[in-house]
């Protein structure tokens, strides 16, 4: 086994993000990074299990290494998803018990799981009796009105969940406010990552992934000192050529890294088979010249919707 294959693909992580993190998007940030693990967004269990399954559950097998995020609160329904999971090849499935958002608490998922965290290892237990795919919590520290840094909140979580069968803790290192908006609890709640460094020294065997405001890889290499994984969220969709350096940083992978224009050249193909979805895929192409001099008028490019304008633009700007 090479020294590239030992590594964790779960070293580094690209966060489930709602509207943003579809297929198109993964398949795009593949030609940027190799090695680190996708996720998908969230879809609600009983969508999962009652709606489009084969829609819901589209990717390309060059997205791997690719985890489900589910979210539900059901036991019995979660180990029919994690089922759902295991048939269709997804490496992992995660619970959502994080997201603060109210649209997530009317379905009893997300961040409201944490009144109840018996209710997630429950959830944890029976998915992971019914397969073998490895089953992961998202979540926030601990809900804002806990008193303290919510240490104690959270290690009650962590110790519940492994009890059940959870290898895997992945915490976006704020507190959780409900009935605020996940815009406004990532502005008006304040980081803590000592409460997760503290965590991983807590549970030395569980494999710990950091999460919340990460901007840099200098930061993600800081992070790695402290705990097993970092998780990267919206910094990897405004900016992901941020990301090219990533797979020779972490995983000691030096293959050939393409520069943005070929990045876009190489995905082209996709695009004009494609081209029926181009308002739903351009947008997540936005980001790739971020900082770059001719940024704005990339974007404008993309904005017109047409393939010969990127072309166009390719030609022109190298």
């Amino acid at each position: 086994m090479t020294k590239i294959q030992e590594k964790n693909s779960d070293l580094i992580s690209i966060a489930p993000m709602l509207d943003w993190t579809d297929t198109h998007f993964r398949q795009f940030l593949r030609l940027i990074c190799r090695r680190p693990t996708f996720y998908t967004e969230m879809i609600a269990c009983p969508a999962l299990i009652l709606g489009d399954r084969k829609k819901l559950l589209a990717y390309n097998p060059a997205e791997h290494p690719l985890v489900l995020q589910v979210g539900g609160s059901d036991p019995h329904l979660m180990a029919e998803c994690a089922q759902i999971a295991y048939d269709t090849g997804y490496k992992g499935i995660n619970i959502n018990a994080g997201c603060p958002s109210d649209r997530v608490q009317s379905g009893r998922f997300g961040a409201i799981l944490m009144k109840t965290p018996e209710i997630i290892a429950d959830c944890v237990a029976e998915m992971t009796a019914k397969t073998p795919l490895p089953v992961s919590v998202k979540t926030r520290i601990a809900l804002a009105d806990t008193a303290g840094d919510g240490f104690a909140e959270l290690f009650h979580l962590a110790d519940l969940i492994t009890r059940a069968g959870c290898r895997h803790i992945i915490v976006h290192a704020r507190k959780a406010k409900l009935n605020l908006s996940p815009k406004d609890n990532r502005q008006k709640l304040p980081l803590n990552y000592e409460v997760v460094y503290r965590l991983k020294r807590s549970f030395p065997d569980i494999f710990i992934t950091i999460n919340g405001n990460i901007l840099s890889l200098d930061e993600v290499a800081h992070h790695l000192r402290h705990t097993d994984g970092v998780m990267i969220g919206r910094w990897a969709y405004g900016n992901p050529y941020a990301l090219a350096q990533v797979d020779q940083m972490f995983y000691n992978d030096n293959h050939p890294i393409l520069t943005r224009h070929q990045v876009l050249e190489s995905f082209l193909p996709y695009l004009e088979t494609h081209s029926d979805k181009l308002s739903i895929i351009l947008p997540h192409l936005m980001g790739l010249f971020h900082g770059e001099p001719n940024a704005r008028r990339y974007k404008a490019t993309l904005a017109t919707r047409n393939i010969s304008t990127i072309k166009d633009f390719l030609k022109g700007s190298k």
